[in-house]
């Protein structure tokens, strides 16, 4: 049994004009393993917008770009002031930004809507891009297994929860959010680099969508694998990998989805 939804949500279709392409990203993980580690991945991040910036169509952050995110009615967690002025210039200029929410920053509600322009979407999208038709999401909870996790998504995402940590001043919630994500698998382990072949658990949620509805490419993050995997004839999976140890993103060019690292 996977869980692929029997109606899936959808986003306008994106056109693209003469040379322009499409950007996707995830995991950054900002605020892991430690400050100066992440403002320097930080700065990284921004060259890679600027550099995205110069003939993007639209821009899609796939989940976990913060390993712990939480926004109070006053109050968001200090830091990643350049990523967020970096996505406001880029936005007021016109260029589209879509933010998915991942496993650390699912406690994402209106900030970057009201603030910077960016729609947040919690739940994986199919959407044409071109003359391709994609499905991306940040990928945590799809596919088999993986049980105990899906039991704790369903805790954290539920109102109640949302509600009673909200209740924390937001010393003492932050202060301990950050300490638990010094525990994440992101800051305790090298690079995720076991592949997993027809058991990859989203692989097995791509194949069985796709007997169901045509996708030509399926992006997700959470991974933090690298990988272009072909899910059947003419639709390919892309797994975005992280920017602790890989900085990999894919872009799409109108013809095809290939995944790249960012040297910048």
């Amino acid at each position: 049994m996977t869980s692929a939804p029997k109606l899936l949500p959808t986003l306008p279709d994106v056109p693209l004009g003469p040379g322009q392409r499409v950007y996707f990203a995830s995991d950054f993980h900002l605020g892991a393993p430690s400050a100066a580690a992440s403002k320097e991945r930080e700065r990284r991040i921004v060259r890679w917008l600027d550099m995205a910036a110069q003939d993007a169509a639209a821009i899609y952050l796939v989940g976990d770009i913060f390993d712990f995110w939480f926004e109070y009615r006053h109050a968001i967690p200090r830091g990643f002031i350049r990523l967020q002025g970096k996505l406001a210039e880029l936005t007021d200029r016109g260029i589209p930004i879509t933010f998915f929410t991942g496993n650390h920053d699912m406690w994402m509600f209106g900030y970057f809507t009201e603030e910077l322009g960016i729609p947040v979407l919690r739940h994986p999208v199919s959407l044409n891009i071109g003359p391709h038709r994609f499905h991306m999401g940040h990928g945590d909870g799809l596919g088999p297994k993986d049980y105990t996790y899906k039991v704790l998504k369903r805790v954290f995402a539920s109102p109640v929860a949302q509600w009673l940590f909200a209740r924390l001043h937001p010393n003492f919630g932050i202060g301990i959010a950050n300490a638990w994500s010094q525990r994440s698998r992101i800051s305790n382990t090298g690079k995720d680099d076991q592949y997993f072949g027809d058991d990859e658990w989203l692989l097995v949620y791509c194949r069985e969508l796709e007997k169901r509805i045509h996708h030509d490419y399926y992006v997700f993050g959470h991974r933090h694998l690298p990988l272009d995997v072909e899910v059947g004839a003419g639709s390919r999976y892309v797994n975005l990998g992280e920017w602790v140890n890989y900085c990999t993103y894919a872009v799409y060019d109108g013809q095809q989805l290939s995944l790249e690292h960012f040297k910048g």
